[in-house]
């Protein structure tokens, strides 16, 4: 058990989670930006905005996902923050339409996206964007100074 304690409090499995956080982050927004009218007909499946939205938000959202993911990597704390928003965005999107009974993909690396032809239907969407979100957390949290009192200047 030592041997955990000390690996979980290395810099190396937050940097994992982030290097993992990157690539699924800009892959995710760089398949979504290639094919924007793919994308668009994904967000209208989800029948949560006006029509007149849903084209700038098939274009804002995959290029917020890139952003994440490159600042994940030279802004850890800003990055994450961003993932971490953008991850609840996803969660409560999906469990919407969880809600209402739709049996549609989440679209979450385009037209094709491996996970949509695997797996059918939205659980497995939010359990792997928990995942991601848990690892999140654990980046911010391993960032805090430890508890305790402010040294004297």
């Amino acid at each position: 058990m030592p041997k955990i304690a000390t690996l979980l409090a290395s810099a190396w499995p937050c940097r994992a989670v982030r290097l993992v956080l990157a690539v699924a982050f800009l892959a995710a927004g760089a398949v979504k930006l290639a094919d924007v009218h793919a994308f668009v007909l994904t967000i209208k499946a989800f029948a949560l905005l006006p029509t007149d939205a849903v084209k700038p938000v098939a274009v804002l959202l995959p290029i917020l996902e890139i952003l994440a993911g490159g600042l994940v990597l030279v802004r850890p704390r800003t990055g994450l923050l961003l993932v971490g928003g953008l991850l609840l965005l996803f969660i409560g999107v999906a469990g919407n339409a969880l809600r209402q009974g739709l049996a549609i993909d989440c679209g979450c690396y385009g037209p094709g996206d491996p996970e949509g032809e695997v797996y059918h239907g939205l659980w497995p969407t939010v359990w792997r964007d928990c995942a991601m979100l848990a690892g999140v957390v654990y980046c911010l949290a391993r960032r805090r100074p430890p508890p305790g009192p402010i040294p004297a200047p």
